[in-house]
């Protein structure tokens, strides 16, 4: 028998991520030179990039100061032609071994490779996403034990 307060809702995933720019219209050029990407929809003071079953909410003005530690998360198929279109579209690489880079507006972002994560899609999603067998979407031995780990492949 359950007791009142003892039932907790499971998170599924993340739906979106808000970031806050000074202007929509430089957001979208400046993430549409670093990345292919649908635009959902967009109003007067936001814009909502598609990531296949996610998405990225743009919204202006910024009001916050840089981040330096908080950031978030994108993960891609091939990192490394990215080092250099963030430099080229004036984001700043921070230092370390992976890519982080810091937006035009101060906002941290990570990149990972979804080979090397236990992140993962649906056939369908990364069918409609133009993914479904490449070969960069093949998980690493390391991704694979992780999530036969955690039970979310069989053997």
């Amino acid at each position: 028998m359950k007791t009142p307060g003892t039932v907790k809702t499971k998170v599924v995933g993340i739906n979106h991520v808000a970031l806050e720019v000074g202007d929509i219209e430089a957001a979208l050029a400046f993430y549409g030179r670093l990345f292919e990407f649908k635009l959902r929809g967009r109003h007067k003071k936001m814009a909502f990039i598609d990531l296949g079953d996610q998405f990225i909410a743009l919204s202006e003005p910024r009001t916050q100061q840089p981040d330096t530690h908080r950031h978030f998360g994108l993960v891609v198929d091939d990192r490394e032609p990215l080092r250099q279109a963030v430099e080229d579209a004036g984001g700043r690489i921070l230092p370390g071994r992976g890519l982080d880079f810091l937006d035009p507006w101060g906002n941290h972002v990570q990149v990972v490779e979804y080979r090397s994560i236990q992140f993962s899609k649906t056939g369908a999603v990364l069918r409609g996403m133009d993914l479904a067998g490449a070969d960069v979407m093949a998980k690493t031995d390391d991704a694979v034990g992780q999530l036969r780990d955690k039970g979310l492949i069989g053997d």
